[in-house]
Parts: C-alpha cells; sequence; structure tokens
C-alpha cells in the first residue's frame, strides 16, 4: 500500500438487506450467482422472478453484487437496472459521492479477495461476511480520481468482453466449418450414412485404435514420492488440455528421473492429447514442440498415430465435432468421478478420407485455429492489464495522471473474422 491516506470498504458503501417475495414481483429481473462470470463487471444472464421461490434480496440499478460465497470464484457485478437477487450475492449500495463503477472494481483487487477468503466459514459452502469485507483497507481517493479510474478501467474491460465475444464467434465459425468438413468433405461427392453420421462415399471409418502406434497415459507422481520442481520435465495436466489447444498458464515440472520411472508416457510432438476424468473429459488438443519429452498424469491420455494413415490434426478436428463428443460421452462412465479408458478410446470410430484429403482439411483448420488463438492471446492480454491496473490504480501506487493512455484511446473494438 502506498502512503495514500486509508479508508475501509464501509467508507464507500453500505449493505443492503431489503427482502422480497418473488411472488409479488413476477416479472422482475432474477441474477443468481450463475449469471455472473468471474472477473467480469457486468451480469452474462439473468431470469425472472417468477421462476424462483422464498424471499430473495432487492437491488437498484447502480448497486454492486458482491458473491460471498467461495469468494474466490470473483464474482461481482453491477447492477444495469432494478431487480431481485439470491441471499448469496452481497447488495452493497455507494454512498452519496462514489461513483458506483468505481466500488464495482474494487471488489475484484486481488487484495480485496484475498481478504475476504481470510473471512470465510464454512468447509463445504464457505461464505465470507459483510463484517469482515467492511473493513478491508483501501486509499481514500476523491470522487474525480475514482471516475476516471473507474472510466479507465471500464474501457479495457469493454474491450475485454469485445474480443470475448469475437473469440466465441471464431469458435462458432471453425464448429460450422467442421460440420461442413466431417461431413461433406472437400470434393462434392455424393454421401453415404455411417455408424459416424454422413460421409462423403470414398471415406471409410476406421477405429482409432487401428490408426494408432500408442495410446496411453501417465501416472500420479504423488503416489510415488515425486515432487514438482522449478526446472526439469515438463508436466501435462488436463487442466493444460483446452478444447482444441494446449494451455500453459500453469506450467509444472519433475526430476528428469520421472521420464525413466514413466517411460510407457513420455510424450512425442504430434501426439493428441485427450481429458479422461472430470468435469473437462473429452477435452483435447494436439501438442507441439514444447511436449517432446514432456510427460502426462494419470487424467491424460495420448493417442500416438500412424501418421502417414491419420493425421492428429484430423482427429482431433473431428472429435470437437458433435458425433466425436458424443462417443466421448456415451463412452464415459458416471461412477465416484466420470471417466473414459483407454479401452474406450481406442474403440472410438473416426472418419478417414485419403491422406491429401486429410491434409487440406488440416490446413483449413489450421488457418481458423491462428484467428482464435489471436483473440485468446488478445485476450490474457487484457486480463492481465485490467488486473495488473485495477490493483495499481485502487491502492493509489499509481494515479491515473501517471499512465500514457494514448494507445488505449486510439485501441478499436474487435470485429468479427
Amino acid at each position: 500500500m502506498s502512503e495514500s491516506k486509508l479508508q475501509t470498504l464501509d467508507g464507500l458503501c453500505d449493505l443492503l438487506t431489503e427482502q422480497l417475495d418473488p411472488a409479488t414481483a413476477p416479472r422482475v429481473l432474477y441474477v443468481g450467482l450463475e449469471h455472473l462470470t468471474p472477473g467480469r463487471l457486468v451480469r452474462s444472464g439473468g431470469g425472472l422472478a417468477s421462476e424462483v421461490q422464498s424471499h430473495k434480496f432487492a437491488f437498484r440499478k447502480g448497486d454492486v453484487l458482491y458473491g460471498k460465497l467461495r469468494p474466490y470464484l470473483d464474482k461481482a457485478v453491477l447492477a444495469d437496472s432494478d431487480g431481485v437477487c439470491t441471499t448469496e450475492l452481497l447488495v452493497l449500495r455507494p454512498k452519496a459521492g462514489v461513483d458506483p463503477r468505481f466500488l464495482a472494481c474494487v471488489v475484484h483487487d486481488s487484495d480485496f479477495i484475498d481478504h475476504a477468503m481470510a473471512g470465510v466459514t464454512g468447509a463445504h459452502h464457505p461464505r465470507t461476511s459483510w463484517s469482515h469485507i467492511a473493513q478491508f483497507p483501501l486509499a481514500d481517493l476523491d470522487k474525480d480520481e475514482q471516475t476516471k479510474i473507474a472510466t479507465l478501467l471500464w474501457r479495457i474491460h469493454d474491450l475485454l468482453k469485445a474480443n470475448e465475444s469475437t473469440y466465441e464467434y471464431a469458435r462458432k465459425l471453425k464448429g460450422a466449418a467442421m460440420r461442413e468438413l466431417f461431413t461433406r468433405g472437400l470434393y462434392g461427392e455424393p454421401q453415404k450414412e455411417t455408424e459416424i453420421g454422413p460421409l462423403p462415399k470414398s471415406w471409410s471409418v476406421v477405429r482409432i485404435g487401428d490408426q494408432a502406434l500408442m495410446i496411453s497415459k501417465g501416472a500420479s507422481p504423488k503416489w510415488q514420492g515425486f515432487n514438482y520442481v522449478r526446472e526439469g520435465v515438463l508436466f501435462v495436466r488436463s487442466q493444460n488440455v483446452g478444447d482444441g489447444f494446449m494451455d500453459w498458464h500453469e506450467k509444472v515440472f519433475l526430476p528428469p528421473e520421472w521420464n525413466e520411472k514413466e517411460k510407457r508416457s513420455v510424450l512425442k510432438s504430434g501426439d493428441m492429447l485427450i481429458n479422461l476424468v472430470g468435469a473437462s473429459i473429452g477435452r483435447s488438443a494436439v501438442g507441439g514442440p514444447e511436449i517432446e519429452r514432456a510427460n502426462c498424469n494419470q487424467a491424460v491420455c495420448f493417442v500416438r498415430l500412424r501418421q502417414e494413415e491419420a493425421h492428429p490434426v484430423f482427429l482431433n478436428g473431428f472429435l470437437l465435432t458433435s458425433e466425436g463428443q458424443r462417443q466421448i460421452h456415451g463412452s464415459k462412465k458416471d461412477i465416484a468421478r466420470a471417466n473414459l479408458s483407454l479401452e474406450d478410446v481406442r474403440e472410438m470410430l473416426m472418419p478417414k478420407p485419403q491422406l491429401n484429403e486429410q491434409l487440406e482439411i488440416v490446413d483449413i483448420l489450421a488457418a481458423i485455429d491462428r484467428k482464435i488463438g489471436l483473440h485468446r492471446e488478445k485476450r490474457a492480454v487484457l486480463e492481465s492489464l485490467f488486473k495488473t491496473l485495477l490493483h495499481k490504480l485502487i491502492t493509489g501506487e499509481i494515479l491515473t495522471a501517471d499512465l500514457d493512455l494514448s494507445a488505449l484511446r486510439n485501441e478499436k473494438e474487435p470485429v468479427a473474422v
């Protein structure tokens, strides 16, 4: 914290606890935790009061709705209209002279989240409380500086939301392209009905296992006494496997001896990775040079194809289609945790055109993926900028007058691809 004069959160806002029976106002907006996206300043959805029962908190446009359940989820929004909300949201009303947009930013600060977490109670449903978060200390900034900070941060947030919309549009475009590519092919052939839906007449249907040199998975290092290290063997976990891309936000490493212990799961560039367990089941991606000599855990399966027969990017594209996902989720076993077995993966069916047509389809998918990747990278930059500036500005570590915002003023909203 800088040398700025300090205040606490209750100097910015009051807690409102007015309750309303939804039955008395059935057409009023209802906001639940499910309508809030972590880290975002505006709601992502909403319902009607008629859809819920029991008394809810009433709120007004300009109030901040803060999620007290599991504060690490970072759910808080500025209300864009009057309505009612779940009692898992605290209704914070800005005091006179406080910019509501500024208050909405404050409760997303990393220090605020840490403070809220320090006050949680309840093992299974950890909740923080108003009495605790009310004492969160922050710089005492005047209304003019609050408004400047809010205007800047909301500008970045708007760019981030616009980028997310473009990213989602690009993903839908890819989905539409894949539906065409994996049912009609490239050459305008007549179609035939198969076990996996309509396909071009010259395509065959084969088991993934018959196209693979190897299908395997890794193991848990904790079971064998290994701990993560600063440098060593890159260890791929389920959170590193996205929907068609590798996600390296969280990298961990194991000692080199791990590859001697677990030789069966040493990866190669071009291996296709599939998540086998839990909520991310069925996500798949093809690893590039970065996974050469890496290893993976027991939640990740890798498929090493005979690339003179089947291209991994082609197979990965198919698995991301509705038919591919149908096979994956139709095979999973809903036991303690949903899971797929290696045998399930071997038995899955895939389309198989001639290799030259596979490669042409791969080129088309790669071009779309490059555009999606650019939007994903821009989103990461904007998220980092938002979080960093948010923290430094509300703590008073820097002032808006210290910033050169010319580049941001010239930034245009992303356009759909």
